[in-house]
């Protein structure tokens, strides 16, 4: 009897490790080039450079990037780690980030229209590009409707429909086609799929780096739930073991990064 129990008792104790010994990670099936379901993206790859770091098994749920993601993904259990959040996202506790980027300008480079800054006179005359996630526009679109600009502003959709895939790149091929002059872009699609463009294109940081109150610039880091400190810090020694290998890997992807 005694060693029976004591082989129920093993058993558990061995479950329950291999369970700790994953990095559960919650990410979007179709948001390249962060993540897709044939872990093609930027934060899939580090998520297995992370999670052999730690000696772990990387375990991914599949969740789109829309409206609640903190609670139907890290507050839901479903996972451990959210991959890709602004640092400054007090629904989670952040790791130390391990990129910084901003908004660009993207237009042909054959117009050499030497965009800068929000406060140019010419974006009042043309066709603006921005995402839209959902209902809600870019921080861009706030600026710009500061400056009264919004007749001239189509929005393009971040969520493809079913099967689509590289929704986000849409914005970057209509500035390709000319349909729109300038397209205002998180730098990390703007730097990856106009890589990928067969037209040369020009980006651009957004200047100000704060136009109206509204920041442009962000410090990205991974999420823990709140008051996870040990995986925080886990992440945050693997992040420093591994920041030579990261910043290879966001070259890689046309990362636009500011200092």
């Amino acid at each position: 009897m005694f060693s029976r129990c004591l082989s129920i008792l093993l058993a558990a104790a061995l479950q329950s490790g291999a369970a700790e010994n994953a990095l559960r990670v919650c990410a979007d099936p179709n948001n390249m080039p962060f993540s897709n379901q044939r872990q093609e993206g930027l934060e899939n790859k580090l998520a297995e450079l992370l999670a052999a770091q730690l000696g772990a098994k990387l375990e991914y749920t599949w969740w789109s990037e829309r409206g609640s993601l903190v609670k139907n993904t890290l507050d839901a259990g479903r996972c451990d780690v959210l991959m890709g959040v602004p640092t400054s996202l007090d629904q989670v506790t952040a790791s130390e980030p391990y990129y910084r980027s901003t908004y660009v300008f993207v237009s042909r480079r054959d117009r050499a229209l030497r965009i800068t800054s929000l406060a140019d006179p010419r974006l009042n005359d043309w066709k603006i590009g921005l995402h839209v996630a959902g209902e809600d526009l870019a921080p861009p679109a706030y600026a710009l409707a500061r400056r009264g600009i919004t007749r001239n502003v189509e929005g393009f959709s971040l969520f493809g429909a079913y099967g689509e895939e590289n929704p986000a790149r849409k914005i970057i091929d209509a500035v390709e086609r000319g349909d729109i002059d300038v397209a205002i872009v998180w730098g990390p699609f703007a730097g990856f799929f106009a890589k990928n463009a067969n037209s040369a294109l020009d980006l651009a940081p957004v200047a100000p780096a704060t136009f109206f109150g509204v920041p442009f610039t962000y410090d990205i880091s991974m999420g823990v739930r709140k008051g996870n400190d040990a995986l925080k810090d886990e992440l945050n020694r693997a992040l420093e073991h591994e920041s030579a290998t990261i910043k290879t890997l966001l070259a890689q992807y046309g990362m636009p990064e500011v200092h």
